[in-house]
């Protein structure tokens, strides 16, 4: 028994570790503020109506700037997709952490991270819009207390290797939260799309370093 654990061990030791990549959006001071959106609007506009915030109304959570994000949907959930993680394999985790604000504890209006998946071929930012299945996301509303922190865990399933990682908003036409700092962790075989510019893919990043590429 003690040979076979220490064989079990030696081949653990011999399986090298998948080596990780992060990377920070925070939209200050970006151009391009979604990779694109989803929903049913209102008079033939955006389903999400997404602009700068700079701190007048709502304290931005870092940098400069924040994302505000306006339902504006005739229905259902609008989502705004923030980030394209392509390239991936089963069993890998793809961790999403999102700084959100609003003051409305446990109930709508509130913000919340989610996911589906986007297999779709060649270069993944051909087609932003391909659907390839849920990938779930949060249940749970906001704290409603200002600023918080949330995370959820994508495991990657046999049969997919794209997902849109997306902004969702709970609420009803009109209503309005806000987002900053969308953080990415996942194996450093992937890409990592967020909006304005071309995917990044680098073992280690600081977040000052990431948020300077988009600038």
């Amino acid at each position: 028994m003690k040979t076979l654990i220490t064989l079990l061990a030696l081949i653990a030791l011999a399986i090298p570790a998948v080596a990780q990549q992060t990377a920070t959006f925070g939209w200050d001071d970006a151009s391009v503020l979604a990779l694109g959106y989803y929903g049913t609007p209102v008079d033939g506009d955006y389903p999400m109506l997404a602009s700068l915030e700079d701190g007048t109304n709502v304290p931005v959570y870092a940098g400069t700037h924040s994302l505000m994000c306006v339902d504006h949907a005739s229905g259902g959930t609008p989502q705004l997709f923030a980030a394209f993680v392509h390239n991936l394999r089963p069993g890998d985790e793809v961790i999403g952490t999102v700084a959100r604000y609003d003051d409305t504890p446990d109930s709508s209006p509130s913000g919340r991270i989610w996911g589906h998946w986007n297999d779709s071929l060649g270069e993944p930012w051909e087609d932003i819009n391909q659907y390839d299945g849920s990938a779930s996301g949060q249940s749970d509303y906001g704290l409603g207390l200002g600023w918080d922190v949330t995370e959820f865990v994508w495991v990657v399933p046999e049969g997919h290797q794209g997902l849109i990682i997306e902004l969702r908003t709970y609420s009803v036409a009109g209503d309005t939260v806000w987002f900053d700092d969308l953080t990415i962790t996942c194996p450093d075989h992937a890409f990592i799309r967020f909006p304005g510019d071309d995917p990044v893919a680098t073992q280690s990043t600081t977040l000052s370093g990431v948020k300077a590429l988009f600038e």
